[in-house]
């Protein structure tokens, strides 16, 4: 198996690439912003809750800047937390708070398709694939 540089990387896959990151860093900077800055919560400690939304975003850190097709492929579970999160002030906040909501949301999409699209384009690259079910020989 090659190393993932070693495999030409198409243009609309490093596209994919890029829409996945600018998700990516636009959420991993808006959550401190947004909790600690510019609409700190009413109840309960900013720290800890910068800690439930912030720090999930560290953890696929390494493999989004090294471009590891694996890690953002489950990335997208972690980026259910911020469409939830998201969809929920939207739902019950006004002003500013709706407004970083959108903003949230809107990132959160944009990582979502970007991760998506890269590590099935990517993983087409590299010739990995998930075996289907009608050829697997244990069956």
């Amino acid at each position: 198996m090659q190393l993932d540089s070693a495999v030409p990387m198409s243009a609309q896959t490093a596209r994919f690439l890029l829409a996945g990151r600018i998700g990516f860093w636009g959420l991993w900077l808006l959550q401190p912003l947004w909790i600690l800055l510019l609409a700190p919560p009413e109840l309960g400690n900013p720290y800890l809750l910068l800690a439930l939304l912030w720090l999930p975003l560290w953890l696929p850190l390494y493999g989004i800047v090294k471009a590891h097709a694996y890690t953002l492929a489950w990335a997208n579970f972690i980026v259910m937390i911020y469409f939830l999160h998201s969809l929920t002030h939207l739902w019950v906040s006004d002003g500013l708070r709706q407004l970083l909501a959108a903003t949230e949301l809107v990132l959160a999409s944009i990582m979502f398709i970007g991760c998506t699209y890269y590590a099935r384009n990517r993983g087409r690259e590299l010739g990995l694939k998930i075996p289907k079910l009608k050829d697997d020989p244990r069956r």
